[in-house]
């Protein structure tokens, strides 16, 4: 069974909402894009090399597909786009039909499903970036195997969140912790898989 991982940057109030830019989603009028670029430094750029260090697929969401394939492919210079060039991309999307960054394909007539097919597949584990609509459906399904939060010190109180009201709960066990110089946490978490999506400990 290949491991999916969400890979997210967050408030500390679990804001996921456009952290590199205003441009990536202002939806709903959010005007605080850009968020996490103000607090990176060389402990998270190291973290996130160390994240495609290894081989690794990726599935996003259609609004994270457009924002990555407008910058990456003119980036491959860069380590971080080096690798997401080369990886195979799953796009969840009903509405594009041609997807012009090299090595996506198309999922989401039944993201479920297919999710979950691709899990049972052979392959290296599958990163999820940002993409926060798809995630709620895939932490619905207990789909989601891992955790990967970079959490900034910075209170937006609106905006989208990783955990949504209408997931239902979870259990996580931290398995590691650390804070970079300016304060960020980098926190990795693996979901519970003794308990179904739904069910705490009573």
């Amino acid at each position: 069974m290949r491991k999916l991982i969400a890979i997210t940057q967050l408030t500390i109030d679990g804001v996921m909402q456009s952290p590199g830019g205003p441009e990536e989603d202002p939806s709903s009028g959010f005007k605080y894009g850009g968020w996490f670029m103000k607090m990176g430094d060389d402990v998270v750029y190291q973290e996130a090399l160390d994240t495609i260090a290894g081989e690794f697929e990726m599935l996003l969401g259609r609004r994270t597909y457009e924002t990555f394939a407008g910058y990456w492919p003119n980036n491959d210079d860069n380590p971080i786009g080096k690798a997401f060039n080369k990886a195979k991309k799953y796009v969840a999307t009903r509405t594009l039909k041609k997807l012009d960054w090299k090595n996506s394909e198309r999922v989401g007539d039944d993201i479920v499903d297919d999710v979950r097919r691709l899990k049972e597949s052979d392959g290296p584990e599958i990163h999820i970036w940002g993409s926060s609509d798809l995630l709620q459906t895939l932490i619905a399904a207990g789909l989601v195997d891992e955790f990967r939060m970079w959490i900034v010190p910075i209170v937006l109180g609106k905006g989208k969140r990783l955990f949504e009201s209408n997931v239902p709960p979870v259990v996580l066990t931290l398995v590691e912790s650390r804070s970079t110089p300016r304060g960020v946490l980098i926190m990795k978490y693996h979901l519970d898989t003794s308990l179904p999506p739904g069910v705490i400990p009573s």
